[in-house]
């Protein structure tokens, strides 16, 4: 399966989430959720994934965890706060570099309309 179809799912049943439960939950509440739906849907999920970091001889195996990869393909990682920042965006890239992957998907729960708090971000990515 494509980055852009395990994409699609993920979207869907983000959406279905917050439909059901709405915005203003912790994020770990929103990670459970999705987790929950996208198993159900028969894709592979794993949790709080650590992420090292390789620099000359050191290999770092702490400090970065994405929130949820699915499918070994995408990384989706989960906030439910006021505002999306800069390094939001900039830490998921990172994880992509750093993980190898192409596609992330940084979701904020805490907004009305779910579509105000999606964005992609790739990272070589073929369409």
């Amino acid at each position: 399966m494509h980055e852009n179809e395990i994409a699609k799912l993920i979207l869907d049943s983000a959406f279905k989430i917050h439909k059901e439960v709405g915005p203003g939950l912790l994020e770990s509440v929103y990670e459970e959720l999705l987790a929950f739906e996208l198993g159900k849907n028969g894709l592979s999920v794993k949790r709080q994934v650590g992420i090292p970091l390789l620099y000359e001889s050191i290999k770092m195996e702490i400090g970065f965890r994405a929130d949820l990869i699915v499918e070994n393909k995408v990384i989706v990682e989960l906030k439910s706060i006021e505002t999306i920042l800069d390094v939001h965006k900039k830490i998921l890239l990172t994880y992509l570099k750093l993980s190898g992957l192409k596609l992330g998907l940084l979701i904020n729960f805490n907004v009305s309309l779910l579509k105000e708090g999606i964005l992609r971000i790739v990272n070589r990515l073929d369409l």
